[in-house]
């Protein structure tokens, strides 16, 4: 297993409050899969994600509880001089807001070549050449004067081809691809979504956070769906996208526009995702569920087998 997550929790500390945004989430990938993690903003997607490698700053951020193993390795108990190793080159990640990951002080170029030499002893011809092969394969016209130019000079879209290449070009073993295509336009998103489909291919598994339901029905080959710091369905892609059996997810599916729908009213989900600091009790979704009976409102339901996958609701249509 390249990727295995047991019962993890991470709570948020600041001015003496503490906030559980991520309860008892487990899960795993392994090579040649990939993983779609879905839900509104929010849920904790994001801060499931960056635990892996450890990016969540702490404080405020702190894994209480649970297990990240990759490859045979507790990520969470390693020192960091060793993990830095691992991150970039069998970790890759490729982070959503492109303008606060890239320096600005430094041009495109270097920071590219930069993370090829920190993990190989090539010279800087070779990482330069190699950095300049993945600008074009993300798509960015000629690479060779967009690497002279600093983060602030490229387009919304271009900076996240940048960020997309930086973390492809180790080809790591694992990909966390935190909503990789947002900034791009639909040409660019089908081309780059191929080429990570290629790459994960070459005996690699894939961490993929977005909203877009279309990304992930492209790319996914498991769903996990998750709701309020929990992970409520977990299933097969093929499954999930046929039926779908919590209420949240659903309602995610009948939201999503596609051509059965042209020409209707999509349904909108109810209400909002619950702050961190204020989950209610019992079922998290049960206030904006449109089969909630009394007792979810008091009893907090477990993740439990429904056929071939996980589902949180003891009511889950089968």
């Amino acid at each position: 297993m390249l990727l295995s997550i047991t019962d993890l929790h991470i709570q948020f500390e600041a001015e003496g409050q503490v906030t559980r945004a991520v309860e008892g989430v487990s899960f795993s990938l392994d090579r040649g899969q990939v993983l779609g993690l879905v839900g509104e903003s929010g849920c904790g997607k994001s801060a499931t994600a960056m635990s892996i490698p450890r990016l969540l700053p702490s404080p405020p951020a702190r894994v209480t509880q649970g297990r990240v193993y990759f490859d045979g390795q507790n990520l969470l108990d390693m020192p960091l001089t060793d993990l830095r190793k691992i991150r970039g080159q069998k970790i890759g990640v490729i982070f959503q807001d492109a303008m606060s990951s890239l320096s600005p002080l430094h041009r495109i170029g270097p920071q590219l070549e930069e993370v090829i030499r920190l993990h190989r002893p090539v010279s800087s011809a070779a990482a330069r050449a190699t950095a300049l092969e993945w600008l074009g394969r993300v798509g960015i016209p000629d690479p060779a004067q967009r690497a002279k130019a600093y983060p602030h000079e490229l387009s919304g879209g271009m900076q996240q081809r940048v960020m997309i290449a930086m973390g492809l070009l180790l080809e790591p073993d694992l990909i966390i691809a935190d909503e990789p295509t947002t900034a791009l336009d639909v040409t660019l998103q089908a081309q780059v979504l191929c080429l990570m489909r290629k790459l994960h291919r070459k005996n690699s598994g894939m961490l993929l956070i977005t909203h877009d339901m279309g990304v992930v029905s492209q790319m996914a080959t498991h769903i996990a769906v998750m709701y309020a710091g929990q992970i409520v369905e977990q299933a097969e892609a093929a499954a999930f996208f046929s039926k779908p059996l919590h209420p949240y997810s659903i309602a995610l599916l009948e939201a999503m526009p596609s051509a059965a729908t042209r020409g209707k009213r999509l349904k909108a989900i109810p209400g909002q995702v619950p702050s961190a600091g204020a989950f209610p009790a019992g079922c998290r979704f049960h206030d904006r569920c449109p089969v909630a009976r009394p007792d979810c409102a008091q009893t907090p339901p477990a993740l439990r087998p429904c056929g071939s996958r996980l589902v949180r609701c003891p009511y889950a249509a089968q």
